[in-house]
């Protein structure tokens, strides 16, 4: 997991050189189609790299992004008014027979589909009308990393094409310079706090949702930690009454307009006692954990996760676990 997590800077740079110009061709038919509704199709980790393409396609184009979930055409076969819209599914594996098949019946439908694949020749690929690699590269660890991390850059290299955004394209070649940057920050102290924990809860909001809610299935699966993951503005419908002394939180707070909620946030659950651990730049003073910046701020989470991903590797070991093969846990889940 870490060799992999390690190796993500690379996997970018291998993406921009293998897989940008097909991005760029699917860009551009996009923005000639123009459609009204975009759906999402995955699971686990893709389905958090699915959610960051949701609030990106959202902030940046205007265009609604739905998670479809797969049953209602796996075992319900209920019929979809998707013709002309777009249909995107992210899958490591590209073997899963819901996802395949969720996208075969969006195809037969009319939708535009599109796969973000690590495996490019793939029954996924070969289920729709678009296939893009995420050019990770061989995972060997149960844990993805690389192939996360790759996914959301497929994701925001597809949203910058589409809108021909010309500064968020200049921020992706830079990417993999910031990603190495990001792997060099030193967050051992939240290995310090977080060795003994029984549970956590995750904090982010807006493009920063999708890191906590990876951030906290990675520590379900290689730390064995209980976790949740919340939107900052979701925690104070339920969640925070949780939040005891000695209780601990990992907020991400990166740069945007959530940013200055997420930080009060954190003062507030410190203020009752709570172990927070505040991930933000440099620039805030009252942070725990420093997160790297990109070039362009859409592009911040993707350093947070690889800086996470560091941890998280370091976690499990410490805590007597191997982040590499998690218990109960393959590598490929196949499910209908």
């Amino acid at each position: 997991m870490l060799e992999e997590a390690l190796y993500a800077a690379e996997a970018v740079a291998a993406q921009h050189m293998y897989a940008d110009e097909g991005l760029a061709a699917l860009g551009r038919e996009l923005a000639r189609i123009r459609p009204q509704l975009a759906l999402t199709v995955a699971r686990g980790s893709s389905d958090h790299a699915a959610s960051y393409f949701a609030y990106l396609a959202m902030q940046r184009l205007g265009v609604p992004v739905v998670s479809l979930p797969m049953s209602i055409v796996t075992l319900h076969q209920s019929p979809l008014a998707v013709k002309g819209q777009l249909a995107v599914a992210v899958s490591q594996s590209g073997q899963s027979p819901d996802l395949v098949d969720t996208m075969k019946a969006l195809s037969d439908a009319g939708a535009h589909t599109v796969a973000l694949v690590n495996k490019p020749h793939s029954p996924l690929a070969e289920a729709c009308h678009w296939a893009a690699p995420l050019c990770a590269g061989e995972e060997k660890s149960v844990a993805a990393t690389k192939s996360y991390i790759t996914a959301l850059s497929a994701v925001a290299r597809l949203v910058a094409h589409w809108q021909n955004d010309a500064g968020l394209l200049a921020a992706l070649e830079n990417l993999p310079q910031r990603l190495t940057e990001a792997a060099a920050q030193d967050w051992s102290a939240a290995i310090k706090v977080l060795q003994p924990a029984e549970r956590i809860m995750v904090v982010g909001r807006g493009l920063g949702f999708a890191v906590a809610l990876e951030a906290a299935l990675k520590f379900k699966e290689t730390c064995a930690i209980q976790a949740e993951a919340f939107s900052g503005a979701e925690i104070k419908h339920g969640p925070m009454a949780l939040i005891d002394e000695g209780y601990p939180l990992l907020v991400f707070a990166p740069r945007g307009p959530e940013q200055q909620g997420l930080i009060a946030l954190a003062a507030e659950m410190r203020g009752r006692g709570a172990k927070v651990l505040l991930a933000a730049p440099a620039d805030v003073d009252s942070r725990d954990l420093t997160l790297s910046v990109a070039d362009d701020e859409a592009l911040d989470p993707l350093l947070a996760i690889q800086s996470f991903y560091l941890m998280a590797a370091r976690l499990s070991e410490a805590r007597g676990l191997n982040p590499d093969v998690p218990r109960h846990l393959s590598k490929v889940t196949c499910t209908r």
